[in-house]
């Protein structure tokens, strides 16, 4: 255990900056297909439901690696397991540049997934490491919200790539900013002020099974996890895959005014994540009301466009994509959750137990909007109504229902173990 930190120095703000950049970069590589879908159905003349596919499978190992990487950051150190992500992103993309058949870009998508999966809880773990406790909460909200610029570079200048340059030099180019980035890790990044490489003790299968044990039996890890699962899958699934289609198709939308959308979007993100990371420090006690009251209008303002006749006006999808957008900085208040409910030592395999929910919720919700677009698609293809679009974007409902009351059982159980925990504090103090 490093001793905390009392201020905020110019290394803390330069480990930081350079792990923000190795996100920011993994963020524009996992949104970078969602340009690219229309693309993509004619380069491997596959259907939405193959199209979908792609992003399943970078979600499964996203999801499925969250709680290897924490333990693996625990015990090996950010520094690393940041390293090591950078590479193997920078090489997935570049086989994904270079595929010519729908298997050999599967497989780069899959390697994409494990990349990408290694870069979030190590930043998070260097926030936690780096800047002192008052801090953490604002400087978390503004790796989640500066890291979203990765969507935006993914959106307006990933377009004009594709168009441009055509698909492998277009990607090709994206994936060479990563040796940069490995370069920059080296030089700069170190775990800790005190240690370059900051090494957790060597784990045994039973301690791996109790430790994680130990973290989920919390009720705040759990609350944690739904608030993640709940707030972040509808922005995920339209920046990584569906946004553009169903702007195109479903709204009725032209290419420019799609990619636009989509950028506000990530606008909207950064706009209200340093607002969110001020209201959670300020007011650590309503996280979860926050996250209600997020979620209720996001809810809200998709019934609007799915129920409106016709087409919805422009204003109300930049609604639309403005509220959706801020659930995105709204999932970060999980981690803030977990980490107030875990001894620090635990911290990144917590981390990664939450960072499963909203990765698992939107892996769900791109398989399903994929199998209700085929099945609500005359003929098959990618000729999507706007009807099946309907269709296929009400699946959201079911995902929200079960999460708004999963986050309201464990804010229950959360503040009965806070009142436990102090009563029993005040008592030891007592006596």
């Amino acid at each position: 255990m490093t001793e905390r930190p009392t201020t905020v120095t110019v290394r803390a703000w330069s480990v930081w900056i350079v792990g923000l950049l190795v996100y920011l970069v993994a963020v524009f590589h996992r949104s970078s297909l969602a340009v690219a879908g229309l693309a993509a159905t004619e380069r491997f003349d596959i259907s939405a439901s193959q199209l979908a596919t792609f992003t399943m499978l970078q979600l499964v190992v996203y999801a499925g690696m969250q709680i290897p990487v924490g333990l693996l950051v625990d015990r090996f150190g950010s520094r690393s397991v940041l390293l090591c992500g950078t590479l193997l992103l920078t090489l997935a993309q570049t086989g994904f540049a270079l595929a010519d058949s729908y298997p050999a870009a599967l497989a780069a998508r899959v390697f994409v997934g494990m990349g990408d999966a290694m870069t979030f809880i190590c930043v998070l773990r260097l926030v936690a490491t780096w800047f002192p406790a008052r801090r953490i909460p604002l400087v978390t909200q503004l790796t989640g919200t500066l890291g979203q610029l990765g969507a935006v570079l993914a959106a307006a200048p990933m377009t004009w790539a594709l168009g441009q340059l055509g698909w492998t030099p277009a990607y090709l180019l994206a994936a060479s900013i990563g040796l940069a980035l490995a370069v920059a890790v080296l030089l700069v990044l170190q775990d800790s002020p005190t240690h370059r490489h900051l090494r957790g003790p060597a784990m045994s299968w039973p301690a791996i099974r109790t430790s994680l044990a130990a973290s989920w039996a919390h009720p705040g890890t759990r609350l944690g996890f739904w608030m993640h699962f709940t707030t972040q899958f509808s922005a995920t699934a339209l920046t990584l895959l569906w946004g553009y289609p169903f702007f195109v198709r479903g709204e009725d939308q032209s290419s420019a005014s799609a990619g636009l959308l989509l950028t506000l979007m990530v606008l909207a993100v950064m706009a209200a994540g340093p607002t969110l990371g001020w209201l959670v420090g300020a007011h650590p006690w309503h996280r979860s009301t926050m996250v209600l009251g997020v979620v209720s209008t996001i809810v809200a303002v998709w019934t609007a466009v799915l129920a409106w006749p016709g087409q919805a006006p422009f204003g109300l999808l930049v609604v639309l994509v403005v509220v959706v957008g801020v659930g995105g900085p709204a999932s970060m208040i999980g981690f803030d959750v977990g980490r107030t409910s875990n001894p620090h030592e635990r911290l990144a395999s917590a981390s990664g137990i939450i960072n499963q929910g909203g990765f698992l919720a939107s892996l769900l919700l791109v398989i399903a909007i994929g199998i209700v677009l085929d099945w609500r698609t005359p003929g098959g293809g990618s000729d999507y109504t706007p009807s099946a679009f309907r269709w296929a974007m009400c699946t959201q409902y079911v995902l929200w229902a079960l999460g708004l009351v999963q986050v309201y059982r464990f804010r229950v159980r959360t503040r009965r173990v806070v009142d436990r925990d102090e009563l029993e504090g005040i008592a030891r103090a007592i006596g």
